[in-house]
C-alpha cells in the first residue's frame, strides 16, 4: 500500500479504467502515452501517479516509454473513501453545447458526486454526446487532483427522473427545486440542510421549468430554494448549487 509520504500531488497524474495489483505492470492508453512521451517528455524510470475515478490511487514507474502504449509498473496503491458529501444536480440539458460543458467541469473540480442531464418541457434538445462529457469530467478530476469521478448518467426525462428518485420516504433524501416562480424559498444555507449529506437539487432550462413540472416536484417531495436575488443562466445557476451544496 502506499504511505502518506508516498501521496505526492507534484507528479503526473493520469485517468485508468482498472489499476492492477502492485507489483504488477500495465499499459496505458494512447491518449495517456501520448501526453506523457510527447508533452511532458517522461522518460523510464520517471514516476505518475494513476486512477481509476473509483477511489483508487496508484504510484506507477515507467518501465517502457512509447507514445502509443508506455508501460508501466505499480509501485503501491491507496484507496480513497467516498466523501460523505454524495450531492446530486439534476440539470438540464442547453442549446448551447459548451455553456453545459463548461457547468461539468465545474461540478467536478468541486468534487460534486452525480450530474443527471434532464430534459425538461422547456429544454431545446440538442445532441447529447456522452463519450465527450465524461472526458471533461475526468480532465477536472485530474486537475483538481481527486480520485474520485462525478458520476454522469445518460439524459433522462424530468417526470421519469422523478418517478426513479421518489421513494415515498421523504427522509431519505433531500430533494431541492430552484425555479424562478415566485413564493416562499429556502436557502441551501439554512440551518435545516446541514448536515445532510445525500440532497439533489433540480435545475431547469432557459425559460425554467414549466408550472407542471413545478408542481409535480413538490408533490414528491421535493421543496423550493432561492439560488440569490438574481435570475441566473442555466449553467451558472448549477454552479452556484453545486458550490453551497458541497459547503453545507
Amino acid at each position: 500500500m502506499m504511505t502518506s509520504s508516498d501521496h505526492s500531488t507534484a507528479l503526473p497524474f493520469f485517468f485508468i479504467d482498472a489499476i492492477a495489483a502492485a507489483g504488477t505492470n500495465m499499459v496505458l492508453t494512447e491518449d495517456s502515452s501520448r501526453h506523457m512521451i510527447q508533452v511532458l517528455r517522461m522518460e523510464a524510470g520517471d514516476y505518475l501517479r494513476l486512477t481509476d475515478g473509483n477511489g483508487l490511487e496508484a504510484k506507477a514507474i515507467i518501465v517502457d516509454p512509447h507514445k502509443k502504449n508506455t508501460n508501466v509498473k505499480i509501485i503501491g496503491i491507496a484507496n480513497h473513501a467516498h466523501s460523505e458529501k454524495q450531492h446530486t444536480i439534476a440539470i438540464s440539458l442547453l442549446k448551447n453545447n459548451t455553456r453545459f460543458e463548461w457547468f461539468l467541469e465545474k461540478a467536478a473540480e468541486l468534487g460534486l458526486a452525480r450530474v443527471v442531464p434532464l430534459i425538461c418541457g422547456r429544454t431545446e434538445k440538442q445532441r447529447f454526446r456522452f463519450d465527450r462529457m465524461r472526458s471533461i469530467l475526468i480532465s477536472a478530476m485530474l486537475q483538481s487532483q481527486q480520485s474520485r469521478l462525478t458520476h454522469l448518467s445518460e439524459p433522462i426525462p424530468f417526470k421519469q427522473f422523478l418517478d426513479e428518485k421518489f421513494t415515498g420516504e421523504p427522509s431519505a433524501f433531500r430533494g431541492l427545486i430552484a425555479h424562478c416562480d415566485e413564493g416562499l424559498k429556502n436557502n441551501l444555507l439554512d440551518a435545516g440542510y446541514q448536515n445532510i449529506f445525500h440532497k439533489t437539487v433540480l435545475i431547469g432550462p432557459e425559460g425554467d421549468f414549466t408550472p407542471e413540472e413545478i408542481t409535480l416536484a413538490l408533490s414528491r417531495g421535493y421543496e423550493a430554494i432561492s439560488l440569490g436575488s438574481t435570475r441566473l443562466r442555466t449553467e451558472t445557476a448549477g454552479v452556484v448549487a453545486a458550490t453551497l451544496l458541497q459547503t453545507t
